[in-house]
């Protein structure tokens, strides 16, 4: 599955927020938005032009999808499941992406950041009911239990994230074990449990065009 190579920093300037896509440097005064907190590029500090109806629906669109590191006809593909499914539509869309391995991975501090958590699972870091996963992408259900392999607990790496563990708030969705290193589907995502600043509502107008 492809994925953004590029500099990520940029992104959150380019969106005016921080998505959290460095993991700890993010909090530190190293980040990028604190420092210059203005889009990039040559004409990043001009003075900005009030955005048209269409330029919010595509700005709330990126926001999501660089949030959860879904390119774009990936996120095409969520939204047409989400608009298939029963319910509001915008509803829908953040929770199929709030259901993703890799961000349930990040969520339980197994990672920390949805782009490290994607790298982990895609090295077959993480097991399912016992069963390896390495598919990003895959959708979690209640009742399953989202754990770190065996031998992958020795590596450096994930010796350090699990000394961390329990420092980050766990959404009411999920339960983790922090001694097993393992975490728990405890019910499917509600909208309340999403909190992040995305107004679905202009990507479902977006897309409704």
């Amino acid at each position: 599955m492809a994925r953004y190579t590029g500099p990520v920093c940029r992104l959150c300037r380019r969106e005016g927020i921080k998505l959290f896509l460095k993991g700890e440097r993010c909090y530190t005064g190293k980040c990028a938005i604190d420092r210059r907190a203005y889009a990039p590029g040559q004409h990043g500090q001009a003075r900005a032009k009030k955005p048209t109806e269409y330029g919010l629906q595509l700005r709330e669109k990126q926001k999501a999808r660089r949030l959860y590191g879904v390119m774009e006809k990936q996120f095409q593909h969520y939204f047409d499941e989400a608009a298939r499914r029963k319910g509001v539509t915008g509803e829908n869309l953040l929770i199929l992406l709030e259901r993703r391995l890799d961000n349930v991975v990040f969520h339980l501090g197994f990672a920390s950041s949805r782009p490290e958590a994607r790298q982990l699972v895609n090295h077959g870091h993480f097991t399912i009911n016992g069963k390896r996963v390495d598919i990003p992408s895959y959708s979690v259900r209640a009742g399953e239990i989202v754990a770190v392999k065996e031998g992958s607990k020795s590596s450096p790496r994930m010796k350090q994230l699990l000394e961390n563990l329990g420092t980050r708030a766990v959404p009411g969705w999920l339960s983790l074990d922090a001694n097993a290193a393992a975490g728990t589907v405890v019910a499917l995502p509600t909208r309340e449990d999403i909190q992040l600043p995305i107004q679905e509502h202009l990507i479902v107008e977006k897309y409704s065009r």
